[in-house]
């Protein structure tokens, strides 16, 4: 009985230290996936300021100073 109750133990022990481990792990990879979000939403604020065009159209335009 007592060799059980010790295996029990042991299992626990190992199967806590695992839990401990994978979540250890979730949060890094949470960590990560946070840091690649704002890295994307970086990358897509760029894109939208590189789709903008810079230049007026004809009608926004002033005329030239001869006219």
């Amino acid at each position: 009985m007592e060799s059980r109750i010790i295996d029990l133990e042991t299992r626990y022990a190992h199967q806590e230290a695992s839990i401990d481990e994978l979540t250890q792990t979730v949060l890094r990879q949470q960590t990560r996936i946070e840091q690649m979000t704002n890295e994307l939403e970086q990358v897509k604020s760029m894109l939208q300021d590189l789709a903008t065009p810079n230049i007026a159209s004809p009608h926004e335009e002033t005329p030239p100073p001869h006219y």
